[in-house]
C-alpha cells in the first residue's frame, strides 16, 4: 500500500499539463517577480511561491495571497528564461486550493468576478465607481484616500465617466456571454 503523498507531489500532479513543470524547471532567478505589476499587493513573489512549494510549505503556500492576486497578465510567462507558464501555475494553485477548500482569499476573487460579470451583462462594460466602494475598506482608511486620489486624477482627466455608458446590441453581448459563463438572470 503506498503512502502518504507528500505536498510536493500534490502540486507536481496538479501542475502536470505544465511543460515544463515549474517544481523542476525554476531557477529562482526571480525574473517573473520583477515583471510582476501585482508584485507588491502579494505576500510572496512567484518566485518565492515555488521555492516554498519545493519546500514543501503546504500551509504557508496555501495561505498566499499570491495566487490570488495575480491578474494573468502573463508577464511572468513571457519573460520567463526557463519558458515556464507562471499564470497557468497560478490557475493550478487556484484549483488545488479550492480542492482542498483552502480558499479563504477565493472568496473576495469570486465576489468581485460575479459583481464584475453581471455589471458588463448590464451595461456591455465595466465601470469602476460601481465596483470599486465594497472594496474600498479592506485597505483601510488610506486606502480610501489613496482610491479617492487616483479617482480625482481620473476624473480630471475625463478617465473615469460619471454615469456608466452602454453599449449598442448589449443582448447579443448577453447571449455570448451565457454560453461562456454563468451570469444567472434573465438575458
Amino acid at each position: 500500500m503506498a503512502g502518504p503523498v507528500s505536498f510536493t507531489a500534490e502540486i507536481r500532479h496538479a501542475l502536470y499539463a505544465l511543460t515544463p513543470n515549474p517544481v523542476e524547471a525554476c531557477i529562482q532567478c526571480g525574473t517573473c517577480s520583477a515583471s510582476c505589476p501585482l508584485a507588491d499587493f502579494m505576500d510572496h513573489s512567484p518566485r518565492q511561491l515555488i521555492a516554498m512549494i519545493r519546500a514543501g510549505q503546504r500551509r504557508a503556500v496555501l495561505a498566499s495571497n499570491t495566487f490570488w492576486i495575480c491578474a494573468s497578465c502573463y508577464q511572468c510567462t513571457v519573460r520567463c528564461p526557463a519558458e515556464i507558464d507562471v499564470a497557468r501555475m497560478m490557475y493550478a494553485l487556484k484549483r488545488y486550493a479550492i480542492w482542498r477548500n483552502q480558499c479563504e482569499r477565493e472568496a473576495v476573487t469570486r465576489d468581485f468576478s460575479r459583481r464584475f460579470m453581471r455589471m458588463v451583462v448590464r451595461t456591455g462594460r465595466s465601470w469602476e465607481p460601481a465596483l470599486a466602494p465594497a472594496y474600498l475598506g479592506r485597505r483601510g482608511l488610506r486606502g480610501v484616500l489613496d482610491e479617492a486620489r487616483v479617482a480625482a486624477g481620473l476624473l480630471w482627466h475625463g478617465r473615469l465617466p460619471l454615469w456608466p455608458r452602454r453599449i449598442r446590441r448589449r443582448q447579443a453581448l448577453r447571449r455570448v456571454l451565457r454560453h461562456i459563463v454563468p451570469v444567472g438572470g434573465r438575458s
